[in-house]
């Protein structure tokens, strides 16, 4: 198991969801890309909806993997 930091790249608002450039939260996945894994970007929705309060299913972004940044910390 593996702690990612995801990060916001860009500023975006996308149907009706503000995302600000630099928010982060920290994830545990058993994954390589935590973007590949379904539960894990179900746990990634659910860190910036409880740190954040905003929706990134409702946004639409999980799929543009472009536009956050991943860093593995351990």
């Amino acid at each position: 198991m593996a702690i990612f930091r995801i990060t916001t790249k860009l500023p975006s608002n996308v149907n009706g969801v503000h995302i600000e450039k630099g928010m982060s939260v920290e994830i545990v996945s058993s994954s390589a890309d935590p973007f590949t894994n379904p539960k894990t970007k179900d746990d990634l929705t659910k860190a910036f909806m409880a740190k954040y309060g905003i929706d990134l299913k409702k946004a639409n972004v999980l799929g543009n993997r472009s536009l956050f940044t991943v860093e593995k910390i351990n």
